[in-house]
């Protein structure tokens, strides 16, 4: 039953933020919407006690796994030249999974760990390398009279 809940949902929002599309001066891919609307939702859902965890917890994690892989192959496409994408991937794909694990099974300090673990490796391969501003010189000008 969670599992035809869970497609019905990813499908309705998906058509929804599609036809947002049409009319929103940015773009949202309807698909990545679908997916984390729907295990947002859910995991919402369970954390108030309005959704039973046993049913709902296995595909909620599958999906944040989605959303996981989703976001690694985003930011892959922004990393600066000369950065390795398979490293990349390497370091913020189990740290997402991990922190999936933490958030699914309500333990936060692993959640928060990986989160910000995460949030430090985007930050190194993101930043261009070399980004620290050079040191400017002060010219002195010379103004005759």
């Amino acid at each position: 039953m969670a599992i035809t809940i869970a497609t019905i949902s990813i499908l309705v929002i998906t058509g929804i933020v599609w036809l947002l599309n049409k009319v929103l001066p940015f773009r949202v891919c309807p698909i990545c919407a679908g997916v984390s609307v729907t295990w947002f939702w859910m995991f919402a859902g369970m954390l108030s006690g309005l959704l039973s965890a046993y049913d709902f917890q296995l595909l909620t994690s599958i999906l944040m796994g989605g959303s996981v892989v989703g976001i690694a192959y985003q930011v892959d496409k922004k990393l600066p030249a000369g950065r390795s994408p398979l490293l990349w991937k390497t370091i913020f794909i189990p740290l997402g999974f991990v922190a999936v694990y933490g958030a699914i099974g309500f333990v936060w300090e692993i959640f928060l760990g990986a989160v910000i673990l995460m949030m430090l490796a985007a930050l190194i391969f993101v930043r261009p390398s070399g980004s620290v501003a050079p040191a400017v010189e002060s010219e002195e000008v010379l103004v005759e009279a």
